[in-house]
């Protein structure tokens, strides 16, 4: 079984590679590098630097034949969609578009897409939130987001695609960017390692939902598998945690007395997120097994040793 991850050598991507290859998958990574290293792409899988609104796509996946695409290259950033959405819209809405045209053209049998639970979702009505919840995205990014399920769904009533939308709440983990305002427990790990004092957007109270990476990548080797149906689910752990709390256990971890600054709250970010993946357990089989606790304790160690 052949899986072609884009943005195969970013944070997210490059741990869902690990394990495909741990299961005997062939692994063909497709990154433009804007964001991804060459060296989060494991050994025994391939890298094709490209962009995906490149011409050469159709190509790619014509020579590849993979029978999995698993979609993980995307702007991120909320901030950047905010101040430039026609960009955002490029590469996260027309860039999918060229993915999807030229994975029905090769004959690929599954598609399983990076979404946005939080996103989606906008301020929430209830907590925690199950995917029947209103979509109300605030940000461009959420925006594409919900328009990306929308495009699985044509191309799965069309031509009769299995697609796979996993909505993720906040993730972390090794190998998060620490750069921009993407990866919040990345930035407070970076910047206490380096004994400086990070920026909290607003007080602080803001809550996420935490899941940790190793636990996401388990959630897609779950989707690629064929008795796995086409269906949208929610991956996350069900538990709110505050900014401030999170920065608090994260200097904890790393030793430091320094206490955070704060700024001016950001546009576009919602207040509180907390998604219900019971559905996850139903259609993946799927459950997060690492607790928060433990997962900043193996992140900070992997930023004091990077």
């Amino acid at each position: 079984m052949k899986v072609l991850i884009t943005g195969g050598a970013g944070f997210i991507g490059s741990h869902i590679a690990e394990l495909s290859i741990e299961n005997g998958y062939e692994v063909v990574c497709l990154d433009n590098l804007s964001r991804g290293h060459r060296e989060n792409v494991p050994d025994k899988a391939r890298l094709i630097v490209e962009d995906i609104l490149s011409e050469n796509i159709e190509e790619i996946f014509k020579t590849e034949k993979p029978d999995i695409l698993c979609h993980h290259a995307a702007q991120i950033n909320v901030r950047t969609a905010v101040d430039d959405p026609v960009y955002d819209a490029r590469q996260n809405i027309l860039g999918f578009l060229n993915l999807l045209e030229a994975a029905r053209k090769s004959g690929v049998k599954k598609v399983v897409f990076a979404s946005s639970g939080g996103a989606i979702y906008g301020e929430q009505q209830s907590f925690p939130a199950t995917e029947s919840h209103v979509n109300q995205p605030l940000s461009p990014y959420g925006i594409t987001k919900l328009t990306g399920e929308k495009y699985l769904d044509f191309y799965r009533n069309l031509y009769g695609m299995n697609t796979v939308a996993l909505r993720y709440s906040n993730v972390y983990g090794p190998r998060q960017d620490c750069k921009g305002d993407a990866g919040v427990v990345a930035i407070f790990a970076t910047s206490l390692v380096a004994d400086s004092c990070p920026v909290i957007f607003g007080d602080g109270s803001q809550t996420r939902d935490y899941v940790y990476v190793k636990d996401v990548a388990k959630a897609n080797f779950l989707a690629f598998q064929p008795s796995v149906k086409s269906g949208v689910c929610n991956i996350a752990t069900g538990v709110e945690t505050s900014v401030n709390q999170l920065f608090s256990t994260v200097a904890q971890k790393v030793g430091s007395t320094l206490k955070p600054k704060h700024g001016a709250a950001r546009d576009g970010e919602v207040s509180r997120s907390c998604l219900d993946a019971a559905y996850a357990k139903e259609l993946l089989n799927w459950d997060g097994s690492v607790s928060l606790d433990d997962g900043l304790s193996e992140t900070v160690q992997w930023f004091q040793n990077n």
